[in-house]
């Protein structure tokens, strides 16, 4: 399995709200620097700004590292030597004291920060490494030859939060063609690796014997209401989130390819060089919420997949990565303007435009499962 854990810069909060507030916080030690100068250099000098002078690297520690720490520090000596001058306050005991008290809470401050960042990295390692085991003891590699297909595949964790994620995939060969299933759970944490496992177990074991596709998730469906089912399992949270989007495809040995969509992003044909969406004729629920529908198909969709046209699978986390603007990334632009032969290399250059795109940032885990079509024997 591919597990690509980038160093992309974390952003603290939620969404433009939290990244405003986590800003403005970072320009809270030097408006308190220019408030000083302000008071300072007007009639208003009479107030004793030593106090905010000193708070400044002791604030700035708190939303930054040590270089916005020892930057501010600076700012507030500059602050105080300019002050000092300006009231020609310079040989007083207040001017020395202050100076004492800034250096001091300045290298306490740089420490601290330079310390906690280090212990929060080692802990962030740590736990991400941990993830990534959980990962890989879920998801298999998948072969890179099965059948009358070339598969590569790749996952790409988020950066957001160092908890584990559910986005699945499996691809096997069995006597009635080629089986892939993705998906995608509702969710985070062990909760999540729970359902993705049952419902990759269960795709594990009807895909070699069940002949019909819609029974192959119908079980996957099954698996997961039992999982869902065993008491302290799911808290009451999770119940609510753990439903899971899939979908599953058969490559045949003809020139076509099965789909059944259970609320999951379309699956993507390239074929002459133009991206086609593999819409279902009829929207379906994710596993877990069937209750919303009354009738459930009893076929799967068919489409053309002929030979030397490539198949993409994937989870939302590729179509809803966002640049610094919003903008969502162009999965299907981005595919047509690939033009490498390998799978794995089409899949390293797609992965190449998505970095690009955020910036590094992730803000969900990403599963790809690639599917070449062989030219037939």
């Amino acid at each position: 399995m591919r597990s690509l854990f980038r160093s992309a810069p974390r952003r603290s909060g939620t969404g433009t709200h939290g990244r405003f507030l986590f800003a403005l916080g970072q320009c809270v030690p030097f408006v308190l620097a220019l408030l000083v100068i302000v008071i300072e250099l007007t009639p208003a000098h009479f107030l004793y700004t030593g106090p905010l002078l000193t708070a400044t690297p002791a604030l700035a520690a708190v939303t930054m590292g040590p270089r916005g720490t020892l930057a501010a520090a600076a700012v507030a000596v500059a602050v105080s030597v300019t002050t000092a001058t300006y009231n020609q306050a310079w040989g007083t005991q207040q001017v020395y004291t202050n100076f004492l008290a800034l250096f001091l809470v300045s290298v306490a401050s740089v420490t601290t920060s330079s310390a906690v960042r280090t212990r929060r990295k080692n802990e962030l390692d740590q736990v991400r490494r941990i993830a990534a085991a959980a990962q890989e003891v879920i998801l298999r590699p998948v072969p890179a030859r099965l059948g009358p297909v070339r598969v590569a595949h790749m996952y790409l964790a988020a950066e957001s939060e160092a908890q584990i994620g559910g986005d699945l995939y499996e691809a096997v060969q069995t006597r009635y063609g080629v089986r892939m299933i993705v998906g995608d759970v509702r969710g985070k944490g062990l909760p999540a690796v729970r359902a993705a496992a049952a419902v990759l177990g269960a795709f594990r074991e009807a895909a070699h014997y069940e002949d019909d596709l819609v029974e192959v998730i119908n079980h996957c469906a099954a698996a997961l209401a039992r999982e869902r089912a065993v008491p302290g399992a799911f808290d009451q949270h999770a119940l609510v989130e753990g439903f899971v989007t899939a979908l599953v495809a058969q490559v045949p040995d003809g020139p076509v390819v099965e789909v059944v969509n259970r609320g999951h992003p379309p699956p993507l044909v390239l074929h002459r060089g133009r991206v086609q969406t593999l819409t279902p004729t009829c929207p379906l629920p994710p596993l877990g919420l069937e209750d919303v529908i009354a009738d459930l198909p009893e076929k799967a969709d068919s489409f053309s997949f002929v030979p030397g046209d490539r198949l993409l699978l994937y989870t939302d986390g590729v179509i809803e990565a966002r640049d610094p603007d919003s903008a969502f990334f162009p999965l299907p632009e981005a595919m047509e303007a690939v033009h490498v032969r390998s799978p794995q290399a089409f899949l390293e250059e797609l992965h190449q435009k998505l970095i690009r795109h955020t910036h590094g940032y992730l803000a969900d885990d990403a599963a790809v499962l690639l599917v070449d079509r062989l030219e037939e024997a």
